[in-house]
C-alpha cells in the first residue's frame, strides 16, 4: 500500500509539473483597442549577426520611443500544409496608435538612412501586416495544442464570404478553435503580405487538424486566389 501510493504521489507530481511547464511556455498575448498589431513572416539571412547587432540596436529605440511593444515570437515547424511560401518564424508586436506606426517608417531613416537596404540584407523575405484594433485582443498559443495559421486572399469578396462561411463551420465542426482572426489589414510599401483573411486556429492535437485538413482541401476553391498555411508552435 506504501509503495503504491508513493507511485500514485509520482505520477501526481510528474503530471503536474508536465502541466506546469506547458503553461509556462504558453505564450499568451493581451492588446486594447486602439493598438496596432505587426505580423511579419521572415526568413533570416546567413552570416547576419553582426548587421542584426546593428539593426537592433539603431532601430529598436526609434521605435519604441514611437510606442512600439515587442511580442513573444512564434517559430514555424515544417513544411506549409499549404501554400507555397514557408517563412522560419512569424515576429508579433505592437504600436499605441496608427500615427506612431506609419511615422516609424518615415522618421527612421532621418537615424537609419540605409533601413530599408539593411533589413533586404538581413531578411531573404519581410512580410509585414498590421491590423488597427477594432476591440480589445486576447490570444494564446499553447505547445501542448496543434496551432495553424491560415491566410486567403480572394477573387471576388462576396463569393468568398460563402466559401469563408463554410471553412468556419467546418472548422469548429471538426473541434478547431479560432483564437484571432483579421480582415482589412495593411502592409507598407515594399513589405506587401496583407492576406483578405488571416486566422490562427487551435487543434487538440496534429489528428484532429488532419481530419478538418481533408475536409478543407475537398471544398469549392474557385473564389480563392491564394493561400499560405503554416503549423507554428
Amino acid at each position: 500500500m506504501k509503495l503504491l501510493k508513493i507511485s500514485l504521489l509520482t505520477l501526481f507530481l510528474t503530471v503536474n509539473f508536465a502541466s506546469l511547464n506547458a503553461q509556462s511556455k504558453t505564450k499568451s498575448y493581451t492588446l486594447k483597442k486602439g493598438h496596432v498589431f505587426d505580423i511579419i513572416f521572415l526568413n533570416t539571412k546567413p552570416d547576419t549577426k553582426q548587421k542584426l547587432q546593428h539593426y537592433f540596436k539603431t532601430a529598436f529605440p526609434v521605435a519604441e520611443k514611437m510606442g512600439y511593444h515587442r511580442l513573444p515570437g512564434i517559430a514555424i515547424k515544417g513544411s506549409p500544409t499549404q501554400g507555397n511560401y514557408h517563412p522560419e518564424s512569424m515576429i508579433l508586436g505592437y504600436w499605441d496608435t496608427l500615427n506612431g506606426r506609419e511615422k516609424f517608417l518615415h522618421d527612421i531613416q532621418k537615424t537609419m538612412p540605409d533601413f530599408h537596404e539593411e533589413r533586404r540584407n538581413i531578411w531573404s523575405t519581410f512580410n509585414l501586416t498590421y491590423y488597427e484594433l477594432k476591440q480589445d485582443l486576447s490570444f494564446s498559443i499553447n505547445p501542448e495544442k496543434f496551432s495553424i495559421v491560415t491566410a486567403y486572399w480572394y477573387k471576388n469578396k462576396s463569393s468568398f464570404q460563402k466559401f469563408k462561411k463554410e471553412w468556419v463551420q467546418k472548422m469548429k465542426k471538426a473541434g478547431g478553435q479560432i483564437q484571432v482572426d483579421f480582415v482589412e489589414g495593411a502592409s507598407p510599401f515594399g513589405y506587401n503580405y496583407n492576406p483578405d483573411y488571416f486566422v490562427i486556429t487551435s487543434w487538440k492535437n496534429k489528428a484532429a487538424f488532419e481530419q478538418f485538413y481533408k475536409e478543407n482541401l475537398k471544398m469549392d476553391h474557385s473564389s480563392v486566389k491564394h493561400v499560405n498555411q503554416f503549423h507554428i508552435k
